[in-house]
Parts: structure tokens; C-alpha cells; sequence
């Protein structure tokens, strides 16, 4: 998902070829400038908003190397997600921060490169369908939550209406994207979805924005003999705790009332949890739903994109996203589970 405003101080050829220099020689040079012995081994990991591989290391475990997407977030913010995975990792809590190199920090430059280096950590998947497991889940997100609660971000937006809703829609509509036969059914369906949205918002009164995980779905999630372990803080912002937690459900209502209740066992064992927030379930998985096609919009002029995701220029793409909405406006009206 994407991140804040492109900074300023990005050159404009960064952003439209953003990976282009990054050959494996360059990465593995740029690694072993920074001390790190490599053996030549170099696998390339599931990432499309940064490039994040795997390598390895003479003598040493493997480790995990992300490069960062120039212009998605300041060199500020991304040390602000390294100092609250961080802050869980002093108390126990299961994230994986980067490892801190002498004088150097955490965040490393290389000419117009920035880059991390964490810890290699292994696991599967976790069972979503299995009570314990969404029980157990819930009682480590509210810990993560609780470290959240403790301080706010001040360069990292926040998760709302605006910033995932009406800033999508702008983008696409002002940029053309839409097939133009299309355009105008997308435009007032998407704001009568976000209608939709605004009415959640309003049910659910004054929340409360805390520091989140903000991508926290079952691939984000590794599972091993002693319980997960957190991944991928790239997405971390301001937001309402929800967020960390409903996508964690799936399936029909009743299934989801079930998941949540499982959830909620653990999660109510470190920390309360306001219910209203329950009103925001739908709202956020369709702010979730524009966003996610104004950031393949967005980076459309990354070479991986148009090869990832190929149907995006397809008129189906548009008339199914048109559907999707529709439904969801409908849902936006049911009552939260409980």
C-alpha cells in the first residue's frame, strides 16, 4: 500500500525507474561496503512497493535486505517504524526490527539507495480458521497496541476517510485513469461509497489513533512452534485499533462473528477494546479497496507493476471495482458484528 507524499528531495528519474540501477552486483556491493560478507546467494522476495531480498552470508545466517522505495516515505518516518518495532522488540513482543550498525544506525544510504538489514526469521502461514491461533493473535496485537497507544507518530500520516479515501478517488478521477465509458459510474459509485464510509465513521463517535502495524493480514504474519511473529512494519501509521484486526476475518457474517469473538478473547486479556470501533469494519475494507487501485495507479510507471498486475488497464478490472463497491455500500448498511 502506499505511503505519504514523495519527497521533494527525490530526483524526478528515482521516481519513474525508482529500482532501475539495483543489479545484483550493485546490491551485493553496496552490502559488502557496509561490512557485510556475502557469499554470493541472492533470492529476491515478494515485495512490490520496495525490493526486499534475501542473502546470504559467509560463515553467518542469512539475512533479509529491504531497499526502499525512493520518494514513499522521509528518512524521518522510516526511523520512526524502526524505533516502534523496535520499542516491541525490547518488551518481547514478536516483531523484527533492523539490525544497527555502528555509527550508522539503522537506516543505511548508498549514493541514491536506502536500505535495512534485518534478521532472517522463518515460519508459515498462521491457521486463521483455528480459534487458538485468532485468540493468541489478539493477545499479541493488543500488546503491539498497547506499545502503540504510548506515543503518536509525527511523520507518518493517519489511517481515514481522507487519507486512503478522498485522496484515491482524486487521484484517480483528476489522472484519468478510469476508461472513460466507465468514469462516470466509478465516480458516483465510489462517492457513495464514501458516503458510506462517512456514516461508519459517524456511528462509531471519537476514536481513539494509535501507532499500528496498519498491513496486519495472515501474509504479514509467520507462524512458528512458539506463535507468530510480526513482519513488514513498512505500512505502520496513526489509525484505530480495528485496523490491525479486521483483516484477520473473512467468510460470512455468522464465520466473522465467530472470528471476532476468538479474536477479542485474546485481545481483552492485555488490553480493552472500544466496540465502537466494530462500526468501522466495512468502512475500512472499502477505504482499503479504492486505495488499492490508486496505488497500482500510482505506481504504474514501476516496470514490476504493469507485469504484476496486467488487468488493471482492462475495462473488466473497472466494471468488477464497480461491483465491489456497490456491495459494499450495501454491507456499510448492516449492522457491525457483535
Amino acid at each position: 500500500m502506499s505511503g505519504g507524499p514523495p519527497d521533494p528531495g527525490i530526483e524526478a528519474d528515482a521516481l519513474s525507474a525508482p529500482f532501475g540501477g539495483l543489479t545484483p552486483d550493485r546490491i551485493l556491493d553496496v552490502l559488502e561496503a557496509h561490512g557485510l560478507v556475502c557469499d554470493g546467494r541472492l533470492l529476491a522476495l515478494n515485495s512490490y512497493e520496495n525490493r526486499v531480498y534475501q542473502v546470504g552470508l559467509e560463515d553467518e545466517t542469512p539475512c533479509v535486505v529491504k531497499f526502499y522505495r525512493p520518494g514513499r516515505w522521509s528518512d524521518a518516518a522510516i526511523l520512526e517504524e524502526h524505533r516502534f518495532v523496535g520499542q516491541l522488540a525490547e518488551r518481547e513482543i514478536p516483531a523484527v526490527p533492523p539490525l544497527e550498525f555502528p555509527g550508522q544506525g539503522t537506516l543505511l544510504h548508498a549514493g541514491r539507495e536506502r536500505f535495512s538489514v534485518f534478521p532472517r526469521q522463518g515460519g508459515h502461514a498462521p491457521e486463521l480458521d483455528d480459534p487458538e491461533t485468532l485468540t493468541r493473535l489478539g493477545r499479541f496485537i493488543a500488546r503491539i497496541h498497547g506499545v502503540g497507544a504510548m506515543e503518536d507518530f509525527r511523520h507518518r500520516p493517519t489511517l481515514d476517510a481522507e487519507t486512503f479515501g478522498m485522496r484515491s478517488r482524486a487521484f484517480l478521477l483528476d489522472n484519468r485513469i478510469i476508461p472513460a465509458d466507465l468514469e462516470p459510474v466509478y465516480r458516483g459509485v465510489v462517492d457513495q461509497a464514501l458516503e458510506g464510509v462517512a456514516h461508519c465513521y459517524r456511528r462509531a463517535g471519537q476514536v481513539r489513533a494509535l501507532r499500528l502495524h496498519g498491513d496486519c493480514h495472515g501474509g504479514n504474519v509467520l507462524w512458528t512452534d512458539a506463535g507468530p511473529h510480526f513482519v513488514d512494519f513498512d505500512d505502520t501509521r496513526m489509525g484505530p485499533a480495528i485496523q490491525d484486526l479486521w483483516m484477520l476475518l473473512s467468510g460470512d457474517p455468522e464465520s466473522m462473528a465467530a472470528q471476532w469473538a476468538a479474536i477479542r478473547e485474546g485481545y481483552e486479556d492485555f488490553r480493552d477494546f472500544d466496540l465502537r470501533e466494530l462500526h468501522l469494519i466495512e468502512a475500512l475494507r472499502t477505504l482499503r479497496l479504492i486505495h488499492y487501485s490508486a496505488w497500482i495507479a500510482r505506481r504504474w510507471h514501476d516496470p514490476a507493476f504493469p507485469m504484476a498486475f496486467p488487468f488493471f488497464d482492462n475495462p473488466r478490472y473497472w466494471e468488477d471495482r464497480i461491483l465491489e463497491l456497490r456491495e459494499q455500500i450495501a454491507v456499510m448498511d448492516e449492522p457491525a458484528i457483535l
